[in-house]
This record gives structure tokens, C-alpha cells and sequence, in this order.
């Protein structure tokens, strides 16, 4: 039954009329691990749901996913399913708190890209059919950056950088989009700085970061949100619920609901249009790779 309605709702994708909505994809990433990216993007996605969106969050963290645990959920499947058991991509997204969507990761992620094209195809193919559902599919991708998880970033509308304030995490987060900046000049990059001990301190940690992306990189980010050091966000992944469920008064949750309605709103945010989808750049980057 399940696979009959997959491929119905191919056929009527495969139908509908040119220039139809599609998903618009975030890629979030950060320079280092343990910077609370996954909590950030879990609680954002939920954000957006509370707005009436519909969200998808895919997990994509090679070999150390870890959507399901932070949700409290247990998944059934993993994204490694589409391609090794031939699963539908829509077949295997599971129902979330707040009714998000979500697909957990898998530690043979790293599979894909050394597959040949008839599998690369196929995803794709099962992607085209998400991108017509929700309004926003948000990538969970692995701290740094890799030969595969590239793909994904470079294939996304936009990027959500999350660092802290940490010297450390400073340097990694600007690598991270010098080397964006390298393969694509253009892409908007948000950043979000979490675990700020004062909104004072990170108001000027991010504008210093700012400072030093527009003064080497000549490329402008957007300064999205800055997220408190919290208490109740411990609290909150110890139970193994999103924080903006848990406590709906934290300061974390209140930081969580003005990035959203910023974001959403557009308010001193740079944009650049491209005509590409998420598909057509992503097969664009395999050809480009295959030759």
C-alpha cells in the first residue's frame, strides 16, 4: 500500500505543471562539533511548524546522527535504507514532535557518492517527490566538511552556520565559509551564535566575525539570531525533548522564536536568486564529478 502511494504521488508530480512550489532546502552546518547544531536546527524546524509550515529535517551527520535522540523518537528506518533496501524516501519520513517530518541518518551514509549513477538517479528521483510536500527540508549535516557532505551544501538554497563564541569554534566557523565562499561565491550563509553568556557578548562576537568574513572574504553573511547559554537546553536534551517544547519561557525558546519570525520576515537579510533547484545543482555537481 505504502509503495502504491509513493508511486502515485510520482505519477501526479510527474504530471503537474511546470514552475509548481518547491521546498526551499537549508543546509546547517558548523566549522567544529559540539557547538549545539543539531538542537539549534531541531528547535528551528519546530519553530517554523508552530508558524504552520510544513518541515522536513534529514538527517545527514555521517555516521553520528543523532535527530532521532534529541526528538525522544526511535526511527524505524534510516536514510542508508533508500539505497541499500530500495526504500521510498517518502515511505520512511517519520512524524516528529509538533508534527515535524524527519528522516534519521545512518553510519553507511558515506556510501552514496561511490555508487554509480543508475543509484544516484534513483535518489533524486525520490527526492523530486519531498521537495513538491514541505515547505522547507532542513539538512542536518556533519561538523566541517567533506567530499560528500559538500554535495548537499552546495545543492541547498542557503546555509545556517552555528559557532559560539569560542575562539576555536570562531576560526572554524570562518573556514568553513571560506571554503563555501571558494566553491560558491553567492550562496546565502546565515549565522547563528549559540551559547552566548550575554546578549551584549555575542551581539559583539558576531559582528566582530562579521568584520573578519566581509574584510578577507568580501562576502557579506546575515547575522540571524543569538542563542543564549541556557540551562534549561541541558535540561531539556537530558529528557531527550526540543527545548522550545520543554520550556516554552527560556530564553533559549524566546532567542529560537525571534530567529524564525526574522528569517521568515526577510529583515536585513541578504538573498541571491538562482533559477537552479536543489536537483538540477546537485546533478550538476555529479556530472561535474564523473568527468
Amino acid at each position: 500500500m505504502m509503495s502504491d502511494q509513493a508511486n502515485s504521488l510520482r505519477s501526479q508530480m510527474h504530471h503537474s505543471t511546470k514552475g509548481s512550489p518547491t521546498a526551499k532546502t537549508i543546509a546547517f552546518i558548523s566549522g567544529k562539533g559540539g557547538v549545539g547544531k543539531s538542537n539549534i536546527a531541531i528547535n528551528f524546524a519546530i519553530s517554523l511548524s508552530k508558524k504552520k509550515y510544513n518541515v522536513l529535517m534529514i538527517d545527514l551527520d555521517v555516521g553520528m546522527g543523532n535527530i532521532d535522540i534529541l526528538l525522544g523518537v526511535q526511527a524505524k528506518h534510516t536514510i542508508v535504507d533508500v539505497l541499500e533496501k530500495k526504500l521510498s524516501l517518502m515511505n520512511i519520513v517519520e512524524t516528529g514532535p509538533e508534527n515535524i517530518s524527519y528522516i534519521a541518518g545512518g553510519s553507511s551514509f558515506t556510501n552514496l557518492f561511490t555508487l554509480n549513477h543508475q543509484h544516484m538517479h534513483y535518489f533524486l528521483s525520490e527526492f523530486d517527490i519531498l521537495v513538491q510536500k514541505y515547505d522547507y527540508i532542513l539538512f542536518d549535516m556533519g561538523a566541517g566538511i567533506t567530499k560528500e557532505s559538500l554535495f548537499f551544501i552546495l545543492s541547498s538554497d542557503e546555509a545556517i552556520l552555528v559557532t559560539t563564541p569560542e575562539p576555536t569554534s570562531i576560526m572554524d566557523g570562518y573556514s568553513m565559509i571560506k571554503h563555501l565562499t571558494q566553491e560558491a561565491p553567492n550562496m546565502p550563509i546565515h549565522v547563528v551564535m549559540n551559547r552566548s553568556l550575554s546578549f551584549k557578548g555575542g551581539t559583539k562576537a558576531l559582528r566582530q566575525f562579521e568584520r573578519v568574513v566581509q574584510s578577507f572574504l568580501k562576502r557579506p553573511i546575515n547575522k540571524l539570531a543569538i542563542i543564549p547559554d541556557d540551562k534549561s537546553v541541558r535540561e531539556a536534551v537530558m529528557k531527550q525533548q526540543p527545548f522550545a517544547l520543554c520550556n516554552n519561557s527560556s530564553p533559549a525558546t524566546k532567542a529560537i522564536e525571534n530567529m524564525t519570525d526574522a528569517y521568515e520576515t526577510g529583515k536585513n537579510i541578504v538573498t541571491y536568486k538562482t533559477p537552479l533547484s536543489f536537483i538540477h545543482k546537485m546533478k550538476q555537481l555529479w556530472r561535474g564529478r564523473s568527468n
